[in-house]
């Protein structure tokens, strides 16, 4: 190795070290492995459209009954999501990620040999609990990326989340005429299962390692990044910030973040009531033909899903794909808040038109393009949260933020389901209104993070981690504190 080759401070941060050593082998390996987790949650949250209907004809089961099923799931997560934070805040990334993932595979097994209803209930709640700390993947991941790559890759996380998706929908085309929901159940935790197995890799992050006092620790870490991208670490004296007091829920309500925190709860709790909403609303109206013809149906009417509908399911499930790649191109070129205010002004556009009554062509378009912005914005959400929080609350950011999503999607199927069934025009214009109010909200968040680095501590005021060129703040390159 060339002495010039040779990158010398004085003293570095954990994102100095990152710049230096960029994005290599050992971000494809970790890009994979969270990617596995997201593709187990995906799968979880999918099998809820599924397991309904068959459940609502083999166990006879009343409407509100089946509609259970998937609200106990939200509920397990609503309730989880912060607590999961909190874990990742004061034990480690790793150490949360790991025993939520290991919790979900455990109940995600159990629930298919559920003998009754009330089992089942039970069991589909525990996974739900385990998955609410899912997003703490995407905490973990962040945590080791250079700048210029961290709103692509996390959005290529979730293209993990659209592949999920999809292999729910095919492995059930598959399993569910010949095998049955219990084997449904049982293989999709096969993702969950490979994430297990290999966790043992993971390392934890450094920057957790740098706040709790453990520099020595992060510098290994760091040096076998180096090691496995083949590059060399930085001479010099690592800075370390230490904060005793992390993971608390103050700490969001800072006079530097409540301004954020506010608005950005509420843009969860719309993405989420949006994009399952949309879910929802596609099999109402595909069944219904069109809009017109909605109306209150016996709840003990029971239909099995047909190969025809779960091929339905597929073309609107692919619609998550182009959502992604219109996002990538723009999340790193007119910025996080932009993009998320496009991705909700566009929804409600795609919503108008289904004021009117208008054929089966025409209403698979326009869902097929609302549901691939709102997917898409919903990623950009998970660029932006990370990146705005420093490193001591933002788990605990993402999993209060989690919650609010999981409220949103706690909501949405008494709008999609039980309040189209009364006025087609209110449950549109329910929809329209939040994901209007949304676009806004995110127009209004004070901080654009793009081509920012992570803040490590609390106490850096947020105009010091910018570079002159994304920023008026005249500041050093590197914030030190």
């Amino acid at each position: 190795m060339n002495h010039h080759e040779i990158t010398i401070f004085k003293t570095f941060t954990v994102d100095d070290v990152l710049e230096v050593i960029g994005f290599g082998k050992f971000q494809w390996k970790i890009s994979l492995l969270t990617g596995l987790s997201w593709i187990a949650d995906a799968m979880e949250m999918m099998i809820l459209s599924i397991l309904g209907p068959q459940l609502h004809c083999e166990w006879r089961l009343p409407g509100y009954q089946v509609a259970l099923i998937t609200s106990v799931v939200f509920v397990g997560m609503g309730i989880s999501s912060p607590l999961w934070g909190n874990v990742s805040d004061k034990y480690g990334r790793r150490v949360g990620l790991t025993i939520c993932m290991c919790w979900t595979l455990y109940y995600g097994l159990m629930s298919a040999f559920s003998p009754v209803y009330g089992w089942l209930l039970v069991l589909r709640g525990l996974v739900g609990f385990g998955i609410g700390g899912a997003p703490q993947s995407v905490t973990l991941y962040s945590e080791f990326l250079p700048v210029k790559s961290r709103g692509i890759c996390i959005m290529l996380i979730a293209a993990f989340w659209a592949i999920g998706t999809v292999f729910e929908v095919l492995l059930a085309l598959w399993v569910m005429p010949t095998l049955g929901w219990r084997w449904l159940l049982g293989l999709s935790t096969i993702p969950m299962a490979i994430f297990v197995s290999f966790c043992f890799w993971l390392p934890e992050s450094p920057r957790f390692d740098v706040l709790t006092g453990r520099s020595e620790k992060a510098m290994e870490t760091l040096t076998r990044v180096a090691k496995e991208n083949g590059k060399t670490m930085p001479q010099g004296r690592m800075i370390a910030y230490q904060q005793s007091d992390r993971g608390q829920i103050k700490d969001l309500f800072a006079a530097q973040y409540w301004r954020t925190t506010l608005p950005l709860w509420f843009i969860w709790f719309a993405y989420a009531f949006s994009y399952y909403g949309i879910v929802l609303l596609t099999t109402e109206l595909f069944q219904a033909g069109d809009s017109s013809k909605i109306e209150p149906t016996c709840s003990l009417e029971c239909k099995y899903l047909t190969s025809a509908d779960y091929k339905d399911l597929l073309w609107t499930t692919l619609a998550e794909f182009p959502g992604l790649l219109v996002i990538l191109l723009a999340v790193d070129h007119i910025g996080r808040k932009r993009s998320m205010a496009l991705c909700f002004f566009m929804f409600s556009l795609c919503i108008l038109p289904l004021f009117a009554c208008i054929e089966r062509t025409a209403l698979t378009i326009l869902i097929f393009v609302a549901r691939a912005f709102i997917s898409g914005g919903y990623q950009v959400v998970f660029v932006y949260t990370p990146e705005v929080f420093p490193t001591g609350s933002r788990a605990l950011a993402m999993g209060t933020s989690s919650a609010m999503a999981r409220v949103g999607a706690l909501i949405t199927p008494f709008v999609a389901q039980v309040m189209l069934r009364t006025s087609v025009y209110l449950t549109l214009s329910v929809y329209c209104g939040v994901a209007v109010l949304a676009g806004v909200a995110s127009l209004i968040l004070p901080i654009e993070t793009l081509g920012r680095s992570l803040q490590e501590s609390a106490g850096v005021h947020p105009c010091l981690l910018f570079t002159r060129s994304t920023s008026g703040c005249f500041s050093p390159l590197y914030a030190i504190q």
